[in-house]
């Protein structure tokens, strides 16, 4: 039903297109690359924002077993589209869909020595088919929920596949109490993969000449993964506070009406799409367009406040990114689901918003409170790496089923 759903929306969804396009021919594509004379670890994570949890694994595994290869599958051609080029992996591709056959052949030709699933995959006919091949398969950066199948009276069956699962790390204290009540105990907190990600960030930061000349020495505000509800509070920022300051924009869509039409709401700040290079536009502008992918996470280091989108809508972006800067984070009221939302809510480096007042009132607090800033800014920076280490857990776990250095 899902594979019927899905050609229906390729007529209509590029998204839906390239999900079909990319499985087209899967198999074939995996044999002709002689992938089984490898010993593979295959990672799989369903999009890009579980590539970032898997990314510090993926690396250490690399590192660590440099005679292996690293196959790297993806759900969702967000996450492939964007790494298939990835340096560390040495296959990527689509997951076949998850049917019994699918996952035998897939196996069968993959042949993994080891695999890490991340965060919320939990594709049973795969499961089921390592388990009865014997294949270690650790789940990492698992959070469990009190609303998933696996808790509810009628969903015991969703809960005895777990019971598949060699090792699961989870995130927090909660999810190892909801796995007891259902008697899964092969299981461990390791915390959050992506706190390890993102503290090796500020270490080598690189530079972006572009952003240095629009920023000169004014105050900036970067606005990462944006949507429109955000992108409106932005300009009343812009036009009522008494702030000096400007604003970077990097849109979570970068299609060219997306695009305009952020220019034309910033229009009477002169705005400039990065892609336009170094020009003297930028001096003269207050507004900076980010149109292109793959370097917010880097231009992070030029803010000295940031707005990370997605509040408004399902779920807010990546908080962790910001963080680990030491710079202050201000985001939507949708970021229940977001542990580090939360606490950086409670000890001051994160301030949810509910409208566009709340966030100018915060935004004027932080730009002139020095105190108040300061504070801000550091509990966000020890916040990461308080939390970081879930990726040495992880890889120690690896070693009880592969020798390292083998």
């Amino acid at each position: 039903m899902y594979l019927i759903s899905a050609k229906i929306f390729a007529i209509f969804n590029p998204k839906a297109r390239l999900w079909i396009a990319g499985r087209q021919n899967i198999f074939q594509k995996i044999k002709n690359s002689e992938i089984a004379h490898n010993s593979i670890i295959w990672i799989h994570c369903a999009s890009l924002g579980e590539f970032e949890q898997g990314r510090p694994i993926i690396e250490k595994l690399k590192a660590t077993y440099p005679n292996h290869s690293i196959l790297l599958t993806f759900f969702s051609p967000s996450g492939f589209e964007v790494r298939k080029d990835y340096e560390f992996a040495d296959y990527v591709y689509y997951l076949p869909l998850d049917t019994k056959k699918n996952a035998r052949q897939f196996i069968s030709l993959v042949q993994p020595k080891l695999v890490v699933f991340i965060k919320y995959e939990f594709w049973f006919n795969y499961i089921n088919e390592l388990y009865k091949q014997k294949i270690p398969l650790i789940f990492a950066s698992v959070i469990f929920r009190p609303s998933q199948l696996f808790f509810k009276p009628w969903g015991s069956w969703f809960a005895r596949q777990l019971n598949k699962i060699t090792y699961i790390f989870v995130q927090n204290q909660v999810s190892i109490e909801l796995l007891d009540s259902i008697d899964i105990h092969h299981a461990d907190i390791s915390g959050d993969t992506r706190f390890d990600r993102v503290i090796q960030l500020p270490e080598d930061p690189l530079e972006f000449p572009i952003i240095e000349k629009f920023k000169g020495k004014t105050k900036l505000l970067m606005a990462g993964s944006t949507w429109l509800p955000g992108e409106k509070i932005l300009l009343t920022i812009l036009e009522k506070s008494a702030v000096d300051f400007k604003l970077v924009i990097a849109p979570h869509l970068i299609n060219k009406e997306h695009i305009e039409e952020i220019r034309t709401r910033f229009n009477s700040y002169n705005p400039v799409l990065y892609s336009d290079g170094l020009s003297e536009k930028l001096i003269r502008s207050k507004v900076l367009i980010i149109d292109s992918i793959g370097m917010l996470s880097l231009l992070y280091q030029y803010a000295d406040i940031a707005y990370i989108g997605g509040g408004f809508g399902v779920g807010i972006h990546n908080l962790l990114e910001v963080s680990t800067y030491g710079i202050p984070v201000i985001f939507g009221p949708n970021y229940q689901r977001f542990r580090e939302a939360i606490d950086l809510r409670d000890n001051g480096g994160g301030f949810p918003i509910e409208n566009a007042e709340e966030c100018l009132t915060i935004f004027n607090q932080l730009m002139t409170d020095a105190n108040l800033y300061q504070k801000s800014a550091s509990v966000a920076k020890e916040y990461v790496y308080e939390n970081a280490g879930a990726t040495k857990l992880i890889i120690n776990k690896v070693k009880e089923y592969i020798v390292a250095g083998q």
